[in-house]
């Protein structure tokens, strides 16, 4: 049986457990997409608290592509220095260093135009989209490849492609937000054509493990659903994706009634119908919680969200608890004993 301490194999990358922290949002970068001191503060944090892999908040690859203007970005060159310096401060910590690429759409909050499959505004506070060209599309599929070998710069392991949670490339996927009649709406395989081209452009330069973040599930009629998104895994799977990221909704407004782990069977359908490799997230709180998810089969990977930012050495007291035996810094040992 796994558990939550065992390590994980990535190829040539080696996860020490099999906690990751989740991408969120710090909404502290610089306007022009610059890390902060709040990041490196926040991120080293969770390295020094053992958690084996920590994936960068949504990282902009264009800058109409931010969700707001106080995110990260990774459209240039001059943002590289900090993100560099944010991945060391990671990996000379114990963890391994992720970075998640995105693009906002139509939930996009900066001025200017945003950016969508079809001209449908998320709400009627939303500013109304553009719908994007067939160009236009080429182009942010370049502008990921383009991030990506940023990331390669900057010494990253992991790259994560944001296409859940209502922006750009889940609003394609899904039938709710795409209605083009080209080579990119309509059927399964067209709404999923641009995340099939940004997966494979950004294969053609990074060689380390690609993960995949996606909404399994709209929680609305006539959209997604986990069992949709099997066939998406296979071709994932083909284009050498090697984790999903298993989270759901946020692609359009709708009522979602959580309760502790309320995803996890979402991660199970995919791991098993797919034979894929995936992350569960979502109110995942506790060790016992975590390692029977692991142990029964339903993921390969823990991701934790806002546990994580309650408690930034939840790696600690998860290890207490399972009576397993983990590293604790020099500096730390005084106040963790096993």
């Amino acid at each position: 049986m796994v558990k939550l301490f065992e390590p994980f194999e990535l190829g040539e990358i080696r996860l020490k457990n099999r906690i990751v922290m989740s991408p969120m949002c710090m909404y502290s970068a610089r306007e022009d997409g610059q890390v902060t001191d709040w990041h490196k503060t926040h991120y080293e944090s969770r390295a020094i608290g053992q958690v084996g892999l920590i994936i960068l908040e949504a990282t902009a690859v264009l800058p109409e592509g931010r969700i707001t203007e106080n995110d990260l970005g990774i459209w240039n060159d001059e943002q590289l220095p900090g993100l560099k310096e944010l991945c060391q401060k990671i990996q000379e910590n114990g963890a391994k260093a992720g970075i998640q690429l995105g693009h906002a759409g139509r939930k996009a909050r900066v001025s200017g135009e945003i950016f969508a499959p079809c001209a449908l505004a998320y709400n009627e506070n939303s500013n109304l989209p553009k719908m994007l060209t067939v160009q236009e599309i080429k182009t942010t599929v370049l502008a990921f490849k383009k991030a990506a070998l940023r990331a390669k710069s900057a010494g990253f392991d992991v790259i994560e492609i944001h296409a859940a949670h209502g922006y750009l490339l889940n609003e394609f996927l899904s039938p709710l937000t795409n209605h083009r009649k080209d080579d990119y709406g309509g059927s399964i395989k067209n709404r999923y054509r641009i995340l099939g081209e940004v997966i494979s452009a950004i294969r053609t330069i990074w060689d380390k493990p690609i993960f995949v973040r996606i909404s399994a599930s709209d929680w609305t009629k006539g959209g997604m659903t986990p069992q949709d998104y099997v066939p998406i895994a296979s071709w994932m799977k083909e284009q050498g994706v090697d984790v999903i990221d298993v989270s759901s909704g946020a692609v359009v407004p709708t009522r979602i009634v959580d309760y502790p782990g309320y995803q996890v069977p979402f991660a199970e359908i995919i791991k098993n119908e797919a034979q894929m490799p995936t992350g569960a997230v979502g109110l995942i709180t506790s060790a016992i919680q975590a390692e029977e998810i692991l142990q029964n089969d339903r993921a390969d990977l823990i991701f934790l969200g806002r546990e994580l930012l309650r408690d930034p050495y939840w790696a600690y007291r998860a290890a207490r608890k399972l009576e397993e035996t983990i590293e604790v810094p020099e500096q730390y040992k005084r106040g963790w004993k096993f």
